[in-house]
């Protein structure tokens, strides 16, 4: 095996210190933080080096040349593995980095306790209209009564999950905990699994029209983005309500705003966005019946400090123990890594 240290470059974005701490540790692995704005020739200095690169996922914190698309591949000839810092790889050309011969690997259900309880948060608020009371009473307006706050409880509502991995099994749960009859969607589970995960396995156009609340928990891919369009939110239970912890282009905004003016949504629980954060006038912040929040579900000390453990336990495992990370989105290229790792003189176990 190698005595040379193996480079792991994390770009400068808020991580949880363990992140530091557990690479810190490892006397085969050397930590560098490189600033993202202003630094380019050190910044590619030291990705001519890496093995792995530690980047943000969120697209509108990082510039699109940091991406880790062909571009920024052709500057980082040793590099092995790419590691988002929490579930989505949004920033990440998946695609690109297989045809490299460069393992993805993501934190998937990291935050899936913070995106699920949030999921549940968003509901409760448009249902209960909590944003709305908070911002009456904030108002120097009086005149209105308890009864013009009139919400609706979700005991007894249908809840159909859309995506059925960690975040929906456990939001799953939560929603069966507040007495809901919960339907999923997932094209990768059958009936039996679904029903492991804690939900009635239904086609997507069934969920669409049985659900009193459609909640999404799917990765934005090419077969999601899109997905909840026009057609789709009029396809919808009139009257129901739309939440969204998922990623942004899944649903149509312009779309999602017609369906709540015209009154066939009754509201809409929104944390991602198009341009986050959403400009201030953007049409769906205008509306009294949506929660907006800033892509904060799964922003929490729990689930950031778990993500970071992840993080660093597969770079770890993978830079010391050639071991299969668990998390990795692109299996397919795991041969290629295997030899490459076995050529810096590493064991690969079999």
């Amino acid at each position: 095996m190698t005595t040379d240290p193996f480079h792991v470059v994390r770009l400068e974005f808020w991580m949880d210190p363990v992140f530091d701490r557990i690479l810190a540790a490892e006397p085969l692995i050397s930590l560098q933080t490189c600033a993202i704005a202003g630094a380019d020739e050190s910044l590619f200095g030291a990705l001519a080096k890496a093995h792995v690169l530690q980047t943000n996922s969120a697209r509108d914190e990082l510039p699109e040349h940091l991406f880790a698309d062909s571009r920024l591949l052709k500057r980082c000839p040793n590099l092995l593995a790419v590691s988002a810092n929490g579930s989505g790889c949004d920033t990440i050309d998946i695609d690109a980095c297989t045809r490299a011969g460069v393992m993805v690997m993501n934190q998937v259900g990291g935050n899936a306790d913070s995106v699920a309880e949030m999921s549940l948060g968003l509901m409760l608020a448009v249902l209960r209209r909590i944003a709305e009371s908070d911002r009456r009473l904030r108002s120097p307006e009086r005149g209105f009564s308890r009864e013009d706050l009139m919400g609706r409880e979700l005991r007894g509502r249908t809840l159909g999950l859309v995506g059925m991995s960690e975040i929906g099994r456990r939001t799953a749960a939560l929603g069966r905990a507040f007495g809901m009859r919960v339907l999923g969607f997932d094209p990768g589970l059958d009936a039996q699994e679904m029903a492991r995960r804690g939900a009635e396995a239904v086609t997507f156009d069934q969920l669409l029209r049985q659900s009193d609340i459609v909640s999404l928990h799917c990765p934005r891919n090419a077969h999601t983005v899109g997905m909840m369009n026009a057609a789709r939110f009029a396809a919808m239970k009139p009257g129901s309500i739309f939440i969204t912890t998922a990623r942004s282009g899944i649903h149509d905004e312009a779309a999602l705003a017609d369906a709540l003016l015209s009154g066939q949504l009754a509201g809409a629980g929104l944390d991602v966005w198009e341009q986050e954060p959403p400009p201030p006038d953007h049409p769906l912040l205008a509306l009294p019946n949506v929660v907006a929040t800033y892509h904060t579900a799964g922003v929490t000390h729990e689930a950031r400090r778990n993500n970071a453990t992840l993080a660093a336990t597969q770079i770890v495992q993978l830079l010391t123990a050639a071991k299969r990370p668990d998390r990795l989105v692109n299996p397919e290229v795991w041969p290629q890594a295997a030899e490459r790792l076995a050529s810096l003189g590493l064991q690969v176990p079999q």
